[in-house]
């Protein structure tokens, strides 16, 4: 299916040093995807985008480049990528599931201040897309210029945001908030679950597949909610990852990016489905089933309780599904973690040479049982 890269800087970044410059970049990511086993479909070559922010004075709404040529052969995006820097990036290679090969298609998806990208499939589309698309109201149903289900989900998102008395097109001088997009999401996501669960008997649904991926992205250009999904209680998710820093910088070796910690600010946080090196003690492996949050330079992770929760800490989940899609193995550079009912802490698998375990400390995420209005919760 899909890749995508998510970068959140208290400084600006280039853009190459995330886009094209790393070995694994997320343009190499589009024709050698270390985590996809599926070799049917062995690239993301049908287009890409890139997304970013640019400083105040030029307006809150993002920039955003796409096109149909696959990341590699694009060299507009070598040109570009050198000279632009942002706090706040969304990076994304498409392997089509849902839409043709056009702009329109290729992530990310915009409204006005808010920006949305996914990795994954909603179950049943072509079941779902009908009632759901009748749902919306006029405006956002308006809106979907293209035909994935990823900008038909983005619709729904915008439609909720709206029904939960937020007006989607307004622009907050500091956002609308992690606690207000964060509860968008979890809506959006039960309404998709409802949406497929929905389907008509009569349909005979034996050889479709009504299983969803639901890997989001979304931001106000000030917070960012990243989710990693499946509708199922015994399935993994597609592979998500993160990490946290002061300085993302490039080693002796060409290509060779690493996230550095010399204290225990997040300066630098990356949320990525592949990562962007191989070091294990970079990455951590985001839980299935839980939505990741950047406010203010601070990563919260929070599990999703609905059907598909498991609270014990110890059940495993089959990657078979996710394998079959092409969007998830062990990875060669992540510490795996698990949720537990009440909370876990999930530590770095190794430290840094010379890291001290204060340090090692707060690269640890801990995952609360808390209402989605709840501010004080333990974070990296």
């Amino acid at each position: 299916m899909c890749r995508f890269l998510v970068f959140k800087g208290t400084h600006p970044l280039i853009l190459s040093k995330l886009v094209t410059e790393p070995s694994h970049s997320i343009l190499t990511q589009s024709y050698d995807c270390r985590l996809r086993t599926d070799m049917r479909r062995p690239v993301n070559g049908d287009g890409f985008g890139v997304g970013w922010y640019t400083e105040a004075h030029l307006g809150s709404h993002p920039c955003i480049f796409t096109s149909t040529l696959p990341a590699w052969n694009c060299v507009n995006l070598e040109r570009i990528a050198p000279k632009t820097c942002s706090r706040l990036i969304f990076a994304h290679v498409r392997a089509t599931t849902e839409g043709s090969l056009a702009e329109n298609n290729c992530h990310p998806f915009q409204h006005n201040s808010l920006m949305w990208m996914h990795n994954g499939n909603i179950g049943g589309w072509n079941y779902v897309k009908r009632p759901l698309a009748d749902s919306l109201d006029d405006k956002w149903y308006l809106s979907v210029h293209g035909g994935t289900d990823s900008e038909w989900a983005f619709a729904l998102f915008l439609d909720t945001l709206e029904k939960e008395g937020v007006d989607p097109s307004s622009e907050p001088a500091r956002g609308f908030g992690q606690n207000v997009l964060r509860r968008a999401m979890r809506k959006t996501i039960a309404k998709i679950n409802a949406f497929v669960k929905a389907i008509p008997a009569h349909h005979n649904l034996g050889d479709v597949e009504t299983r969803s991926l639901l890997n989001f992205a979304v931001t106000d250009g000030h917070s960012v909610i990243v989710t990693r999904y499946v509708s199922s209680k015994t399935d993994a998710a597609a592979s998500l990852y993160y990490s946290s820093g002061t300085d993302w910088v490039e080693g002796k070796t060409k290509g060779q990016f690493k996230m550095e910690r010399r204290d225990k600010a997040s300066d630098v946080v990356l949320v990525a489905s592949e990562p962007l090196t191989f070091e294990r003690h970079n990455w951590l492996s985001v839980p299935t089933n839980t939505i990741l949050t950047i406010c203010n330079q601070t990563v919260f992770v929070r599990p999703i309780k609905d059907e598909f929760y498991d609270p014990d800490p110890s059940a495993e989940r089959s990657s078979n599904f996710a394998k079959a899609q092409g969007l998830v193995t062990k990875a060669p550079g992540g510490a795996q973690s698990k949720q537990s009912a009440s909370s876990v802490v999930v530590v770095a698998a190794a430290a840094d040479a010379g890291m001290t375990p204060k340090l090692r400390k707060s690269v640890a995420v801990r995952v609360e049982e808390q209402s989605d209005d709840t501010e004080n919760e333990a974070a990296v």
